[in-house]
């Protein structure tokens, strides 16, 4: 499929750009920090199999935290719903995506959700595979599947990027593995880790996975079930509940679809029954989502009546 121009989506991207200027750049992880500021493209993927952009859908970005939807649905087809939820929990957290207080506070001493770091690193250790090859091949293999087999391709730069300033992960993994949530090499599971949230796509790329979900694991133009409907509907609720970070309850309110950001400046959102949408802006705001980004769903969901509440 390819994607047409929407003159409605350039002039809502306009709108939204010049609120990049207050933010910056996820430049703790040094391969972000060199991103574009003013970056910002979007399209949108009509599960009637029309698909519209405006700005530079086809550049890549990496998913990073985006990545956390998507080894979700994964290890849930790989453990089933008893053995991933014994390991991490169900409920939103008011903290920072790569918090540690609520691992130290809580009984058992398990993830509150599967989309801050500690459950992100507990989901991607369920992931089946006999060493770290296969386990990543496996999630690109998987991954690769919502794009109707795709090429996918990991920036091994970024991740090893990511690797180098991962002390913070590395001590929510010691600190799970002391508490019997994780087994094995931290550094092995770590490298999983990066190479997951290091996977790339452009926009387009991302709303067609955003669509799949839409539809409830279904892809929109072969019929085929890419994932379970009860894997599909679990993933779509952590984003409407947990999928913004800590933003995630005023993201509810003023938007109100599932959606879900990461740091590289990505969001995928999915509209039940109607639209996948993928942005790139990398200009984030203080809880790491894209200030624009965020905007131009707001304006989005404003004129297209879109909140699924």
């Amino acid at each position: 499929m390819t994607c047409r121009s929407n003159e409605s989506l350039s002039k809502l991207v306009e709108e939204a750009r010049p609120y990049a200027a207050s933010g910056r750049v996820a430049d703790y992880i040094p391969a972000l920090g060199r991103a574009e500021k003013d970056d910002l493209s979007v399209a949108i993927f009509d599960i009637g199999n029309e698909c519209y952009y405006a700005g530079d859908y086809k550049k890549k970005f990496t998913l990073q935290s985006i990545s956390k939807v998507l080894a979700l649905a994964l290890a849930l087809s790989d453990r089933g719903f008893d053995y991933v939820f014994s390991h991490v929990g169900m409920e939103p957290t008011g903290d920072p995506f790569n918090s540690i207080s609520k691992l130290e506070t809580s009984v058992p001493s398990k993830p509150l959700n599967p989309m801050i770091n500690a459950g992100a690193l507990a989901v991607t250790h369920m992931i089946n595979g006999r060493d770290n090859k296969e386990k990543i091949d496996r999630i690109i293999r998987f991954v690769s599947s919502f794009l109707d087999g795709a090429p996918v391709t990991c920036n091994w730069e970024t991740a090893q990027s990511e690797m180098e300033t991962a002390d913070l992960n590395r001590a929510l993994c010691y600190f799970m593995k002391q508490h019997g949530i994780i087994e094995g090499d931290v550094e092995d599971l770590l490298r999983v880790y990066t190479a997951q949230c290091a996977i790339e796509m452009n926009c387009f790329d991302l709303a067609r996975v955003g669509a799949v979900l839409a539809l409830n694991g279904v892809d929109p133009e072969t019929g085929k079930q890419i994932i379970a409907e009860n894997v599909a509907r679990i993933c779509k609720t952590f984003m409407v509940t947990c999928g913004m970070y800590n933003a995630s309850g005023e993201f509810a309110i003023k938007i109100g679809i599932p959606a879900k950001s990461g740091v590289s400046g990505g969001i995928m959102g999915a509209v039940p029954g109607r639209y996948g949408i993928g942005i790139f802006g990398p200009s984030l705001d203080e809880k790491g989502n894209s200030i624009a980004g965020m905007k131009i769903l707001e304006m989005l969901a404003r004129e297209q009546q879109l909140s699924i509440f």
